[in-house]
């Protein structure tokens, strides 16, 4: 039985037994050897304790609490003997070992090679690319798109920054030995002593002296400040934006869950554009949405504190996961919805009906008052229980159109149209329409609206009335015709400043019988209907020869004649000679054959 010994390597705590802990110990203490005239010692061997911790990490996931004396050999054999690393101040060649596996590169921001945050440095390491082309791809984004803002700090969220040296090696794909973070140490502590020998001591001292320079250091500190006080004030702005933002979605997501539990107002609507559950489209809109924000949230709050700790990477790369499945999901809705629509049929009715060719045939539309209060109530579509309490779809997408037939008889022709997945679903939608109309007499009586079971979904019904007169029909349409007509004004130009006009269809074209002449129509031009006016003199003359004969009093056997005029127009009334049964002529009124009216007495 061996004992196990609790050991702090690189800030995390191992169970180790002790033959383990002995040989790593002896490795380290001959790695301390054999750095001994390194520069960097320190910083060397603690990137190595911290590269060892994680190696033994990897290895005790799982079941496995005690790290033994197999695990520490073969984490010295990845990361090699300390003597076969001996880097002095010449360059010797890298030794030949072999790795149990061969390491990939890891996406870190790289601040050392940075422009703002390191992201596009750290994508040019992990793509093998110049970082060059990273930044002139972004500032299109920024200038054309303007994505490239939101995307960059996204990315500046969630990936980290390779800080130690094994997270540089990462980054670059090198492998992470004794040799190599040594080797990255003594660059680091080179390229800081290259810096300072480059300082020309002699202007800095001549500075230093420089009262100018006091001033400037006041003044650097004083625009430090600003930029400190401006950061402040936009990292509390993300805040107070990202937590609205994220409250209100939280807020409409509960919401949203309650209602697919219970009926409300608006389930009608929802229901009808997508099957999916309004809690799951809830959630996905909340995800796609939300995590943004949250992660805007984050930098506003790294922005107000500055030693706020991070989220971690695992949180990190699963919200990204998420919000990369939610918009997934979302598009493919999206496109569902469009195939929704993608295809559009229709039926046709047709029906024929007899019109006397002297009778005018009126034209009116009718309204639902169950579901409108007038015929002007207009409706794109509408979710409505009827009077039996079920749901359907109502709409006044109604159009009238009359045209010019060839055919002796007048008849009527509905489409239905509507829309669908495929052509057949289109065609069996349009088959559900409701629809109705009706002649009465010569009145042809045509519903303002169509109604369709709230199962069929709206897919743009529409209800298409062709209304086909043979020539020389007359119709009179009524006010109510203005809403709905969508015949061609050249051809049918309807009149709507009274619905008494009468129009004939004529070979060409639909005329007017009794409307202004709107082309000949000018200032001080009086239009006068002659076949009225006609019409009116001719009625008021038989009333006058009715009074005047009831004023005469004509002597019976005489023969007499009387002219009556009246509108210019002549009316003679003759008394005959002819014996009645008394000796007189028939009492009475007669017209002859040259229509004159005769009254015998």
């Amino acid at each position: 039985m061996n004992k196990t010994v609790n050991i702090n390597l690189g800030g995390m705590f191992f169970h180790i037994d002790e033959d383990a802990y002995q040989k790593l110990n002896r490795y380290f203490e001959a790695v301390k050897r054999s750095l001994s005239n390194s520069t960097g010692k320190d910083e060397i061997m603690k990137d190595i304790e911290m590269r060892i911790a994680e190696l033994l990490t990897e290895k005790n996931r799982g079941e496995k609490q005690v790290v033994g004396l197999k695990d520490v050999e073969e984490i010295i054999t990845v990361m090699g003997q300390p003597e076969d690393y001996r880097i002095d101040d010449e360059e010797v060649a890298e030794p030949a070992y072999n790795f149990s596996r061969r390491r990939t590169k890891k996406l870190y921001r790289d601040k050392d090679n940075s422009m703002v945050g390191g992201v596009l440095a750290g994508f040019g390491h992990y793509l093998g690319i110049d970082p060059l082309w990273l930044r002139i791809i972004m500032v299109i984004l920024l200038l054309g798109f303007g994505t490239g803002f939101l995307i960059y700090i996204i990315l500046w969220i969630l990936m980290p920054a390779a800080i130690t040296t094994t997270e540089k090696l990462e980054m670059t794909g090198e492998p992470v030995t004794i040799s190599n973070i040594e080797k990255k140490v003594r660059q680091e502590f080179d390229t800081i002593s290259e810096k300072f020998k480059n300082v020309d001591y002699d202007k800095f001292g001549n500075q230093a002296r420089n009262a100018g320079e006091r001033i400037g250091s006041s003044l650097s500190d004083v625009l430090l400040k600003i930029f400190s006080i401006f950061g402040k004030l936009i990292g509390a702005f993300l805040v107070v934006v990202a937590s609205a933002t994220l409250a209100s979605l939280v807020i409409g997501f509960i919401t949203a869950g309650s209602f697919s539990m219970v009926d409300f107002p608006w389930q009608s609507y929802i229901d009808n554009f997508t099957d999916v559950p309004l809690w799951i489209v809830g959630m996905l809109i909340l995800i796609a949405i939300g995590i943004p924000f949250f992660f805007l949230l984050i930098l506003g709050l790294k922005l107000l504190i500055t030693n706020m700790k991070s989220i971690g990477n695992p949180a990190k790369y699963t919200l990204l996961a998420l919000w990369i499945i939610s918009i997934g999901t979302l598009v493919a809705l999206g496109l569902q919805q469009a195939t929704e629509v993608a295809f559009d049929a229709k039926v046709v009715q047709k029906q024929k009906f007899d019109l006397n060719p002297k009778d005018t045939l009126q034209i009116k539309f009718t309204y639902n008052d169950y579901f409108a209060k007038s015929i002007y109530d207009r409706e794109d579509f509408l979710f409505a229980q009827d009077s039996a309490k079920t749901m359907v779809i109502y709409s006044n997408n109604v159009t009238l159109r009359i045209l010019k037939t060839d055919e002796k008889t007048p008849y009527i022709q509905i489409e239905k149209k509507a829309e669908g997945k495929s052509f057949a679903a289109a065609r069996e939608r349009a088959e559900k329409i409701n629809y109705g109309y009706k002649f009465k007499g010569n009145q042809l009586l045509l519903d303002n609206y169509l109604l369709t079971d709230s199962k069929n979904k709206y897919r743009h019904q529409k209800v298409e009335i062709f209304l086909y007169l043979p020539e020389g029909t007359y119709f009179k349409p009524d006010m109510t015709v203005q809403n709905y007509d969508h015949t061609d004004n050249g051809f049918f130009d309807l009149w709507f400043d009274s619905d008494i006009y009468i129009y004939q269809m004529q070979s060409s074209q639909v005329k007017c019988l009794n409307c202004a002449d709107v082309h000949g129509e000018g200032e001080g031009e009086v239009w006068i209907d002659e076949e009225q006016i006609a019409r009116e003199a001719e009625q008021e003359a038989r009333l006058e020869v009715e009074r005047e004969m009831q004023r005469q009093n004509i002597q019976n056997g005489q023969n007499s004649s009387t002219t009556v005029t009246i509108n210019d127009k002549s009316v003679q009334i003759k008394k005959e000679g002819t014996e009645g049964p008394q000796g007189n002529k028939p009492k009475g009124l007669k017209m002859d054959k040259n229509g004159v009216i005769i009254k015998n007495n």
